[in-house]
């Protein structure tokens, strides 16, 4: 809400009385992009967040790591998601990779060994209880350090890093030993992040990450809702002035 301001009108209402009708600044419907902490993608199609670790693990401590971060190691609705994940221009190093224009990491499937005579037979199956939505990887590309006794195999999503690759969603899914380590990619649901980039609980106040610090919003499942600007006067006696990107109403002066 902000102070009566710019000007005044009048009117003539029933009875010749005068009606004045004042104009005042009212804070415009803003469409929030930052819905994930810093360093996460979000894709609307899914309202989610999805983060690349670098921090070789083995399949077990993946799912682990993700769980912290109140994740779990991505699973994929849709062909359009998908297209999502292998489009970004994640931050990786290369040392990570088997080879440089290839890209590894565990995702949220389990490679399940009915029959091992002539070939590896089996099925894919989703590594956790989540979304029973959830489409399930074509035939695997079995990795090479495979033990006999293993009859459950994880999954390894194999992107490129050329953009003219990467945007025509080539891809593959290598069925690969559990304990082996490697990058992988968790998933959670989009959140509230405040101006100073932390998280918001489910129904808190906050300052929405953006260009205004006077606004303070309630977080309602990872969006910013019913929204309140706090309009801020000129600081007096100051010609020259800049404002804190992320504090209401703080100036610094800089006249001499």
């Amino acid at each position: 809400h902000g102070k009566e301001n710019v000007d005044s009108r009048h009117n003539r209402g029933r009875g010749g009385e005068t009606t004045r009708f004042h104009t005042v600044n009212v804070a415009q419907p803003v469409r929030f992009s930052r819905k994930c902490p810093t360093g996460w993608h979000h894709y609307e199609g899914t309202a989610s967040c999805y983060r690349v670790y670098l921090n070789g693990e083995n399949y077990w401590d993946a799912v682990q790591t993700c769980q912290r971060v109140n994740g779990s190691l991505a699973t994929f609705t849709a062909d359009q998601e998908l297209r999502f994940i292998l489009a970004q221009e994640w931050d990786l190093e290369e040392k990570a990779f088997v080879r440089k224009d290839q890209r590894r990491f565990w995702v949220g499937y389990q490679y399940v060994i009915t029959n091992r005579n002539h070939s590896l037979e089996g099925h894919w199956e989703v590594a956790y209880k989540g979304s029973s939505e959830v489409f399930l990887p074509p035939d695997p590309i079995f990795g090479t350090a495979m033990s006999e006794k293993e009859n459950v195999l994880c999954a390894q999503l194999q992107c490129f890093h050329f953009p003219t690759l990467r945007h025509h969603g080539l891809h593959s899914w290598y069925a690969e030993n559990c304990y082996e380590k490697s990058s992988f990619l968790c998933k959670r649901s989009q959140t509230c992040v405040d101006i100073k980039d932390n998280i918001v609980d489910e129904g808190y106040y906050f300052t929405p990450k953006g260009n205004d610090p006077c606004l303070s919003c309630t977080c309602h499942n990872g969006e910013p809702e019913m929204c309140v600007a706090a309009l801020c006067e000129r600081p007096q006696g100051c010609q020259q002035y800049r404002k804190d990107p992320k504090e209401c109403c703080k100036f610094t002066c800089l006249d001499p």
